[in-house]
């Protein structure tokens, strides 16, 4: 009977995408536009680049043209005259939903599409101020705008594209290319952030360096982790085997060599189609100093996809990994990829943000209106240990890298907790025991009750030389024997 369910499955699955096929194929032009022609009588020479992409593409043998991308409506606030045309320099994900109105409909339902909406966060406003200054001025930005920003956190996430009048665009805010940047029709987001221009090509979106651009780094070192992987080291060794020209790409079947970023969250299996909203396959999200179900952060924003639990997201995961695994191994990795999880978050996020919360209150009494955040060393020392150390611990386990999960994660966590979080904290008490401010005094008795309660805690109490006695000389007799074996 489940071989007869599969089977069913797929058909409907391939019948599905048929359907699709045949109505795309018939909505495509017989010929290229004269428009486009007259696009290309001088960008075919002055723009030989876009010129030769375009030719190599699909959209050349679908007769899909310049103009038929970027044509405008006189009315739209970044239209231009062009050589008697009226375009737009922005094809945005509106403009691609005349032909991919089912891909941009899944883009638009995602976490990805809200990327540009960063603009507020306590990333952009390291950006902003503690790194930047407002000294790069344009015509959108007469009172300048911070040049760290501007390169940095808007070219992956996105931001607000200006127009200036006559259809141009500021300097500030194009080029371009972030997941979520705010297009002037108000539509969300880029298909050129994974789908390069001119060429659009399917089989870059699916190697892993394409999603690389933005998932690396301290923070989130996705790509590095997937290097890392049995995943990422079968790809490299098998990347002849990959088949990533294929139209279809199903895994297990148009291949099985090994995964990519996009076969595990996004493309298509024996039983679920290609999906362009990536976060559902996606229980955790695991940028907060605390995890959270991924439903619960696309309630936040309004999304539709918040109906879809972690649970269900989960089995969409698990469906992907079977493919190429058993389902023993499936839910052995799930048990330990959460096991860290709850380690991270019981031993080091939940004490830590109580402490930090407590630690503020005390500096905030202390210095009054002189206090800002990221003002004082201890600003820094937290923010690091759960927005990078505490998240490369979670992603490394959730992807299969120990290194990530262990050096480059719980190591660092543990480590600058210990010798620069517990000690800042110590400075914070005394701070404000000195302090003439009775509500200073009052919250850095707080504060202090709270270390110590945390230190005295089955999780810290080793560092007060408290650790069980029984398991402390059961790791001393396996140094013994260690060691033993090393002195032969």
């Amino acid at each position: 009977m489940k071989a007869k369910a599969a089977v069913w499955s797929c058909a409907l699955v391939l019948a599905a995408a048929g359907a699709a096929q045949a109505a795309e194929d018939s909505a495509r032009p017989k010929t290229l536009s004269e428009e486009s022609k007259t696009c290309l009588t001088c960008h075919k020479d002055i723009n030989q680049g876009m010129y030769q992409q375009w030719g190599a593409n699909k959209h050349y043998g679908a007769n899909v043209g310049c103009y038929e991308c970027h044509k405008a409506e006189k009315g739209d606030k970044d239209a231009m005259e062009h050589n008697g045309l009226t375009i737009s320099v922005i094809v945005s994900p509106k403009d691609c939903a005349r032909c991919h109105a089912k891909e941009v409909e899944e883009f638009e339902g995602s976490h990805h599409s809200k990327a540009g909406q960063i603009m507020g966060s306590l990333d952009n406003t390291l950006a902003e101020v503690v790194e930047g200054n407002k000294g790069m001025k344009t015509q959108a930005f007469p009172n300048g705008v911070s040049a760290a920003a501007v390169n940095g956190c808007w070219q992956c996430h996105g931001n607000v594209v200006q127009v200036l009048p006559g259809g141009k665009l500021d300097p500030a805010t194009w080029p371009n290319s972030g997941i979520g940047r705010i297009n002037p029709d108000g539509s969300e987001g880029s298909c050129a952030a994974c789908h390069s221009r001119h060429n659009f090509s399917a089989a870059q979106a699916r190697n892993p360096e394409n999603c690389g651009k933005c998932h690396m780094g301290p923070d989130h070192p996705q790509i590095e982790i997937y290097n890392e992987s049995k995943h990422g080291i079968a790809f490299y060794a098998n990347k002849d085997k990959m088949n990533l020209n294929s139209a279809k790409w199903i895994v297990g079947e148009d291949y099985s060599a090994a995964p990519t970023c996009a076969t595990c969250h996004m493309s298509a299996t024996k039983d679920m189609p290609t999906n362009h909203n990536v976060g559902l396959r996606i229980k955790w999200n695991n940028r907060p100093a605390i995890s959270k179900e991924t439903h619960t952060v696309d309630a936040g924003w309004g999304l539709e996809s918040a109906k879809i639990t972690g649970d269900e997201r989960r089995a969409n995961m698990k469906k992907v990994c079977i493919s190429c695994h058993n389902v023993n191994f499936t839910d052995n990795f799930f048990v330990q990829y959460e096991e860290l999880m709850k380690l991270y978050h019981e031993k080091f996020a939940k004490p830590g943000i109580a402490l930090y919360d407590a630690a503020t209150k005390v500096l905030k009494a202390v210095k009054g209106k002189e206090y800002v955040q990221f003002g004082q060393a201890i600003d820094f020392t937290w923010y690091e240990i759960w927005h990078h150390e505490g998240r490369r611990a979670r992603h490394g386990a959730a992807m299969m890298a120990p290194d990530y999960t262990h050096w480059h994660g719980t190591y660092e966590v543990a480590k600058h907790w210990a010798a620069k979080y517990i000690p800042e904290l110590k400075e914070v008490i005394e701070m404000g025991k000195a302090s003439a401010n009775k509500e200073a005094v009052t919250a850095a008795e707080e504060l202090e009750q709270l270390l110590t309660e945390t230190l005295e805690s089955d999780n810290h109490k080793w560092m007060l030389g408290k650790e069980d006695q029984a398991d402390k000389a059961e790791r001393a007799k396996r140094a013994e024997e260690f060691k033993a074996k090393y002195a032969k």
